[in-house]
């Protein structure tokens, strides 16, 4: 797993061990990138379910302004730091340790971008979602970039958010939300 392109391209980053954390496959980082492209320059960004940070981190890279990384496991807060170091990107960057419904029942502050790729097995994307549609995070005209296991249905539509159509890379689905 390697940042792909910017001012930190070809780092290598840091992965966990064990299957506590799915990072996102090179092919598909590239081609949500690819999708999103012209929405990084000077945002702040948002990666919610952190893991590895490699989200985030690529969109350092490409020039957003900010980061906040935030994720339950300490492990992988450590590690996210550790690839923050890596890359020389910490100084842009604040890693927090909370469960994500903690973390935006306390969030005071508005993102461009916010990515949710959490655990599969779990209900965490419909129930962010829900969440950040109700406490309003987004800047007007931002987006959220959301990404789940083909097969899994996101059926559900939320409050003041349009959604793009279903990118599938494989055994992946890609979906943006845009606010309105």
């Amino acid at each position: 797993m390697r940042v792909i392109t910017g001012k930190a391209r070809g780092v290598v980053l840091k992965t966990p061990k064990g299957m506590s954390t799915r990072p996102t496959a090179d092919r598909v980082k590239e081609a949500l990138f690819s999708i999103i492209q012209f929405e990084i320059p000077a945002a702040k960004v948002l990666d919610l379910f952190g893991g590895t940070g490699q989200l985030g981190i690529e969109a350092l890279s490409r020039d957003a302004k900010s980061a906040v990384f935030v994720d339950a496991d300490r492990e992988a807060c450590a590690l996210i730091r550790e690839n923050l170091k890596r890359t020389k990107l910490d100084s842009q960057a604040k890693v927090i340790c909370s469960d994500y419904a903690s973390f935006l029942r306390s969030c005071n502050e508005m993102y461009d971008i916010i990515f949710l790729d959490p655990p599969y097995s779990e209900t965490f994307l419909e129930n962010s979602l829900k969440m950040i549609s109700e406490i309003d995070i987004l800047q007007s005209g931002g987006i959220i970039v959301t990404e789940r296991p083909a097969g899994k249905d996101l059926l559900c539509d939320f409050p003041g958010f349009s959604r793009s159509k279903d990118y599938k890379y494989s055994k992946t689905i890609l979906t943006i939300f845009r606010k309105d």
